[in-house]
């Protein structure tokens, strides 16, 4: 798999961005050469796409970035949803092979193509970056926001976490984080956690808040919000729905938890990121 590397001083100039929704089940992606690098994050079905050197499979969840000179197009009817962003670094990057063999000298080091361990948060950059384009059209701003989007991604790379927690204790943390976001929207209990990994409750909830610095029932609640925070950026679902989604029986324990995580009411929170592209092409 391709990877590429930025260099720590990568300065992002971004292009533009939106969401897509296919047409029609028959919708396949067009075909073009790319200038400029395209981040994609798919939120709903399977984007057929490929490049000069290979096809891809894109499924919910997961993510594809495609680097500039490359001839861009789909190969199969694609049913799907997708956030997307073009942006340029000038003269700052180039690709390797094997991702085991990039430098650790502070580079960027991004796989042209992964999972999201936690898609809820680019959904919510993206959007952020989409309301922040139409709104005030500050070039710098929304380089800022590229960045962001960018050392998001990088943040929660499998390849990044290789290199920074190899330990043992570290590996735990991220399964059990990782079950947690899984079974977000689920009322799992500190007890079923505990079972599914096979530790005592006591022992498992010392842990990690010596890992994390929070409880575990805190992250279990900061990892519904961000569900929450997603359906409220990227649908029109109600409040109420939105609430009965993430695991309340009612709209108004979801608004005082919403808000007590956030600072803001659902309804503030999703009118403050009110101004998203939508695109059918």
């Amino acid at each position: 798999m391709k990877t590429i590397l930025l260099h720590p001083d990568a300065a992002f100039h971004y292009n533009w961005c939106g969401k897509f929704e296919s047409p029609s089940p028959e919708w396949m992606h067009l075909t073009r050469d790319l200038i400029d690098f395209e981040f994609i994050a798919v939120t709903q079905g399977i984007l057929y796409i490929a490049d000069s050197h290979r096809e891809y499979v894109v499924k919910k969840g997961e993510y594809l970035l495609m680097s500039p000179d490359r001839f861009q197009h789909g190969y199969q009817q694609s049913d799907c949803q997708f956030y997307w962003l073009h942006f340029q670094i000038p003269e700052a990057s180039y690709e390797v092979q094997h991702p085991k063999q990039m430098p650790e000298d502070g580079n960027i080091v991004l796989p042209a193509y992964g999972s999201l361990s936690i898609p809820e948060r680019i959904i919510v950059l993206m959007k952020q970056l989409q309301d922040s384009d139409r709104r005030y059209h500050n070039l710098l701003l929304n380089n800022s926001l590229t960045s962001a989007i960018i050392y998001e991604l990088y943040s929660q790379g499998s390849v990044y976490r290789k290199l920074n927690e190899p330990k043992k204790s570290a590996q735990i943390y991220n399964d059990i984080t990782d079950y947690i976001i899984y079974h977000a929207c689920e009322n799992i209990r500190v007890s079923q956690i505990a079972d599914y990994f096979g530790y005592n409750e006591k022992y498992l909830t010392t842990f990690f808040r010596r890992q994390s610095g929070i409880s575990l029932k805190q992250f279990m609640m900061q990892a519904k919000m961000d569900a929450a925070k997603a359906e409220l950026t990227d649908t029109n679902h109600s409040i109420s729905q939105i609430a009965y989604n993430v695991g309340f029986s009612d709209s108004h324990n979801f608004t005082n938890a919403f808000k007590k995580i956030t600072g803001l009411s659902p309804s503030v929170y999703r009118e403050s990121y009110a101004k998203r592209s939508l695109f059918y092409k």
